[in-house]
């Protein structure tokens, strides 16, 4: 399964990382999935998504 998250389809973004010299090397931000069981199923879902979930239905 992919690093995406399930509710809004976020992914992966690139960056860089940079040295102490300033040499740029490509890297990847991913998000902050969690593994939630939501009515009877699990998915991935990302940690704003959780937040959003958890003030809309009231879950804990």
């Amino acid at each position: 399964m992919a690093r995406r998250c399930s509710i809004c389809g976020r992914g992966p973004q690139t960056s860089f990382s940079r040295s102490h010299s300033n040499v740029a090397t490509k890297r990847r931000q991913y998000l902050n999935l969690q593994t939630k069981t939501i009515s009877g199923k699990k998915i991935k879902i990302c940690a704003r998504c959780l937040k959003s979930l958890k003030k809309k239905m009231g879950l804990s």
